[in-house]
Order: C-alpha cells, then structure tokens, then sequence
C-alpha cells in the first residue's frame, strides 16, 4: 500500500513537472560547458518543478558528419519517451544540431541558445523559426582588445596571435582580418593555426622582448593531436618562461596564467539563459516576447598575479574592471569578521551617544516638567472659574482655589469626595448620569444649574465637563470647570427690564387708545344716569344696568392695567405657555392702536394643534412687542397714504415653533442689516439701541432659540425658531 502511494505521488508529480534539456556543444569538463552548467543548475535549482537533462556533444573532438548522424539516432532512442517543454543549447554545434532535427527530435520545442559565435538573424528567417528562438549572443570584442593590449603596452613591438581551426577559431578569424590590417602600422601582428605544438612552443620561446600574445583557442594542432583548455594552454604558457604577457577572449583561462582582458563570461552566459527559461516556464511568458541579446555581457577582468608580475598599469584603461585571484591578506580573510566588527562598534557608538543624548533630553525634559507643573498650579488658582477634576469612579482628585473657596474649604479636603459632597442629591444623580454618557462617548457636555448656600446665597453656575484620557489612551476621568454666570444673569436681567422702560412710552400710548373707548362709554351713561335723575325717570332697574354696563368697562380696563403690569414684571422661572396666549396678550394692549393706525394686520396660526413653548414668557411677551413696534413706528414714520399690512405666520415642525413677522413698510439697508442686533446700534433718532439686541439676548441665550432678519421681495421678515420643550426637564435651570 505504502508503495503504491509513493508511485501514484510520483506519478502525480511528475505530470505537472517541466522538462528542460540542456544540449552542449562539448565534453563535461571543458571549463566553459561546466561553468555554464553550473550555473543553469544553480539558477533553477529552487524551482522544485523544473526538471534538468543535460547532454554533451563532445564536439571538440568529434566532427564528423556520421558522428553527428549517430548522435541523432541515440537521442531519438534515448528521448522516445520523454516530453520536453524546452530546449537549452550551449554554443554553435549544439544550437546548428537543434536546428536541423526541428522537425523530428525537437518538433515544435521552444529553443534557447548561449555561447553562439557570429549569429545571423538571417538563419532564424530561413529555417522558419523566429517564432520558436530566443537567447543570448557570445560575441567575442576583438577590437576593444586589440585597443586594450595597445593601451597597456605602449612599446609593444610584435602581437602573436595563437588560434586553432575550431568551428569557433574560424569564425573569429574571420573578424580578425580586418581588426589585424587597422593595427599592423602599430605593431608587428603574426597570425598561426596552422602549426603543430613543436613548432609554437618554439615559436613563443622565441618571441623577442617587448611582446604580447593574444590566446584565442587551441584544442588541436596541425597535426591532429588533441589538447584539453588547460593542457594546451600550460604548454604555450611554460613556452614563454613568464616573459611574455597573455591576453585571452574567454574568463575560465585567467585561473591557468592568462593576463586577462576584455572577456566572455560562461557564468554571465549561463544567468541570463536560465532567467528566460524561467520567464517561459514559471512566468507565462512566450519565447517569441523574449528578444535575443545580441550584445554579448563580456567584462575586463584580469589576473592580479600576472598583472604584478608585468608590473602592468591598469589605470591607464581608465574603464570598470575586475581584479582576480588577488592574495588572502588578513583583512580579506577575516573581511566580514572585520566588517562585523566594524558595523558592531560603530552602532554601538551611536548607541552610546543616542542614550547620552536622551538622558539629557530627559532631564531637560523632567526640569521642564516640573516647571510646567508648577506654572499649571499657579495658572489653575489664577483662573477665577472653579475647576475640579476626578476620576473614573467620581472622587476629586483636585481642584483650583476657586473651587475650594466657592465651598468654603481647603483644597486638600477637596480631595476624595464626590459630587454628594457638594450638590444636592437629585443634582448629584443627574451629574453621575451625565458622566456615565460622557465616558460612552468621549464627548463634552454644558448644563445650567442653581447653588444655594448656608448662608442664604444663591448661584446660578455653567458646568462645563469633557473627558480626558491617560497616556496609555484609557479613560483616566472627567474634568469640570464651574462658571458663575449670576452677575451676567442679572445684568441681563436688567438690561431687559430697561428695554420694557424704553417701550413704556408706546405702552401708555397704547394704554390710552385701550382706554379711550371705555372712558367715552362711561362718560355717556354718567351722563344718562344724570339726565334721568334730572327728569326724575330714575327707575332701580336702570341704576343696576348702569352699574353692570360700568363695570364690564372699569374691568375692561383693569385688564388693561393688569396685562400692563405683568408684562412689566420679570419671569421668573421657564414655564410652558401658549404662542396663540402670548400674541392675543400682546394685541389686548396694542391691537387698537394698530387699528387706527389704519395698519391691515393678518395672522396666520394652525387650526388643528396648540402650540406651546417652555420657556420665558413675558420676557417672550417682550419680544413680539418690540418687533410689531418697531414695524408699527416705521410704517407711521412713512406718512404716506397706501395699504400698510403686518404679517404674522405661525408654524411649527418637529423640533421648533417658527415665527415670521413681516411688514411693508419700508426695507432694512443692507450696509446696516447684519448690525440691528448689535447693541448700542439704531437708525431712530431717539433710539437706545436695545430693544433688538435684548431680543437677541432672549431669544438665543435665554430660550436656546435663534432670530434672524432679511428682506424679501420689499418687505422685512423677523424669523423666529424656538424650541417646544427646551429644557423642560432640568428643574435647577437658573433664572
């Protein structure tokens, strides 16, 4: 059972799995072949489904046409049975060999090539198979070399070049010619692929002094003989006993002696081969997105031994390069130790300096905390208003001096009692229920309330209360803060008794057109009752009528008197009073003169509902008067014949009762409009200037309403908004 899951698992796995092969041009252990190998391997390596073959041509040292024939057969027997996602060829065998078994081996296979010397976009044409090719150039820079070699050595008398007749030597002698002719006027440039390695070696021992020698390739001599990179490059090497400097085209000699040079990196090869591969098998991409690098990556990199042997001055190439095979000096061996240590000291320097660096901070810090401490002890008990603060449970844990000499103690007795300590008990519950709220909400909240004291006084007080929260944001407690509004209340007060002083003269004239009328009726039946006597018709039956027609006049005008009076008299407490009341209270006193003031005067109320107020009455009463005044005086001061009309609209919604007073007879200026309520400020020659502004005051600040006033269509509108029940509820509300 165990094995049988471990095939099903296998099986499963290897179904999802992409297959690479990697086809190289040469043998396993051709320093090129395995350094690109190397890399590939390592690259995808941490793809766990990616899969990698790899097989070796071997074609440094098989050429033939039957070889290659052979080799085709062997695969095709050998890959029978295995699906390929993509092909990677390395170098100009293996990449000429995938094209050629496109339609059999390698059908329809994505290909990517490396290490191709002198490649021609024109094969991909012919062969049909742009569509299927990407990969990188290895495009040897024999030019930048020769430039190279001509910087370095200066002097240089005689350039050996040394080359086989590879596939690769051929095609890099065919770039040479030209390079040679530019540089021959410079230098003596022989050229040998012909020799057998007798006759080279002899060739280098001979070299004259002031020599360079450019190794290109050398797997095979003229004679037929083999030679590994490294064992045909060690003889040539010995040849010169050291004399003569060694330049290359490719990295993986620089380990065997080779001076270096503008080279051709197998590892550079291998990287950018193994991200395409990745691009196309992991991130989706297609081959035919991924353009070809014609620009191969080559780098000057040289060999520090040999450059210290030649004493060679490198900054006379004035480009990037890399140095190689540099001696282990102490510091490069233990570099990152050192490095460590280094980076360890230095933070822990900084360390050192921020810690000192923040104990000063801290105790400037804590100088000037103890500082703001006591500037915020002498600003609390400077501050004429009472403020205590306490804690989430409701105990005092201070207060300023205010507070503690509005109740007569010490502020350290002050600490640890409650509100029960000071308010009484319903205004204590009421308070506890508010701080409740506020810790909920995190809010602030402004409440009215009336102190009275031992020794008969009484204080109307604003208490203000907001949240404050401890440094870790949890709810430390409330903070309270008393102000004593009794003298503002009863300035106010008075400022609104002088506003009904200032209307009394319209109230007496009013008075006067309310009493003219009984006055003249009473004249008459005095005067009846008298002719009766006179004609001694006098019945009792006449004497009982006279007094019942008297007295419903003498009662008519004690109303007068008595509505008179109390509109003169201060509200004492709010009370719930009807808006209809307070209007027909307002017309008994000036209706008349109104009327005969030939003034046309509408009211609009609602029919269906009585609306009330809570709130000051009289001091409401005053309003209404002052503003029907003021549009009655304004119309007489016209003196004009026309239609006058006062408009009065009632309405009311949800929250509010809304009042429009208008009246046609003349509009406000706009430069002054937004001043009427300002105290002080009248357009009447004889004005005070406070009959508005007190509005204002009672409408806004007493009754928590607003008034307001614009002109419309040639007329003034007074707008009124005034709360139904407006603190109905809080029975401390100060007068």
């Amino acid at each position: 059972m165990r094995a049988f899951l471990f095939i099903l698992l296998f099986s499963f796995s290897s179904l999802f799995a992409k297959e690479i092969l990697l086809l190289h041009s040469y043998h396993k252990g051709y320093a090129w072949s395995d350094e690109i190998s190397n890399t590939i391997e390592k690259t995808l390596f941490p793809y766990e489904d990616i899969e990698l073959t790899t097989v070796y041509m071997d074609t440094k040292r098989n050429t033939q046409k039957n070889y290659i024939d052979n080799l085709a057969l062997l695969y095709k027997s050998k890959f029978e049975n295995r699906k390929f996602d993509l092909i990677i060829t390395s170098d100009n065998n293996a990449f000429d060999f995938a094209l050629q078994q496109k339609n059999t081996l390698f059908k329809n296979l994505p290909i990517l090539f490396c290490g191709v010397n002198n490649f021609e976009q024109t094969l991909l044409e012919t062969e049909k198979m742009t569509h299927l090719v990407s990969g990188v150039v290895e495009q040897v820079d024999l030019e930048k070399n020769f430039k190279l070699i001509s910087t370095l050595h200066p002097n240089t008398k005689k350039l050996l070049i040394i080359n086989d007749k590879s596939k690769t030597g051929l095609a890099i002698k065919k770039d040479l010619i030209p390079i040679i002719k530019m540089y021959k006027k410079k230098f003596e440039i022989e050229y040998i692929d012909n020799m057998d390695i007798k006759a080279i070696k002899q060739k280098v021992k001979n070299l004259p002094k002031q020599s360079v020698m450019l190794f290109i390739l050398f797997s095979k001599d003229s004679q037929g003989e083999y030679f590994t990179y490294k064992k045909g490059f060690k003889k040539i090497k010995e040849s010169t006993k050291n004399l003569v400097p060694i330049y290359g085209l490719w990295d993986f000699y620089l380990s065997h002696g080779l001076m270096g040079g503008l080279l051709t990196s197998a590892i550079s090869q291998g990287e950018i081969i193994s991200k395409m591969a990745i691009d196309i098998l992991q991130n989706g991409k297609k081959i035919n997105d991924l353009r070809i690098i014609t620009k191969s990556p080559n780098h000057y990199i040289f060999n520090y031994k040999e450059v210290k042997k030649h004493n060679i001055n490198l900054k006379l190439l004035n480009e990037k390069y890399t140095l190689v095979n540099e001696p282990n000096t102490i510091y490069k061996k233990y570099k990152q130790f050192f490095i460590v240590s280094i980076f360890v000291v230095i933070i822990l320097t900084i360390v050192v300096i921020i810690l000192r660096a923040n104990i000063q901070r801290r105790k400037i810090l804590e100088r000037d905390l103890q500082n703001i401490v006591k500037f915020d002890k002498v600003l609390l008990n400077t501050i004429p208003s009472a403020i205590y603060y306490k804690n989430k449970d409701g105990k005092i844990l201070g207060s300023n001096q205010a507070f503690a000499d509005l109740f007569q103690m010490k502020k350290q007795d002050v600490i640890g009692k409650t509100a029960y300590d000071f308010y009484p008990k319903e205004l204590a519950l009421k308070n506890e229920h508010i701080d409740k709220e506020l810790f909920k909400t995190l809010g602030k909240n402004r409440s009215e309330l009336t102190l009275h004291f031992p020794d008969n006084s009484m204080k109307h007080i604003i208490l203000n209360k907001a949240v404050y929260l401890n440094s870790d944001s949890s709810i430390g407690g409330i903070v309270c803060i008393m102000d004593d509004i009794t003298e503002r209340l009863q300035q106010k007060q008075f400022l609104i008794q002088q506003g009904k002083l200032a209307e009394m003269g319209d109230m007496i004239a009013a008075i006067a057109h309310q009493w003219n009328e009984p006055l003249v009726e009473l004249s008459a039946q005095v005067q009846d009752i008298q002719t009766s006597y006179l004609l001694d018709e006098l019945q009792k039956n006449n004497v009982d009528q006279f007094v019942k027609e008297s007295m419903v006049q003498i009662q008519y005008m004690s109303k007068t008197l008595s509505d008179f009076r109390n509109f003169l008299k201060p509200s004492t407490k709010r009370v719930l009073f009807s808006v209809k009341e307070s209007f027909d209270e307002i017309f008994e006193i000036i209706g008349k003169q109104i009327f005969y003031s030939n003034i046309d005067l509408e009211i609009i109320y609602p029919e269906d509902k009585e609306l009330l107020i809570y709130g000051y009455e009289n001091e409401f009463k005053q309003v209404l008067l002052n503003i029907i005044n003021n549009a009655k005086n304004k119309i007489l001061d016209k003196n004009k014949e026309g239609s006058f009309k006062i408009s009065i609209n009632i309405s009311s919604n949800e929250k509010h009762t809304l009042i429009k007073i208008c009246d046609n007879g003349g509009t406000i200026d706009e430069k002054v409009i937004h001043s009427i309520f300002d105290p002080y400020f009248t357009t009447k020659k004889d004005g005070t200037g406070f009959g508005l502004y007190m509005a204002k005051v009672i409408i806004e600040d007493k009754m928590h309403g607003q008034i307001t006033v614009h002109n419309e269509n040639n007329l003034v509108v007074f707008s009124l908004k005034i709360p139904h029940l407006s603190g109905k509820s809080d029975e401390n509300t100060p007068t």
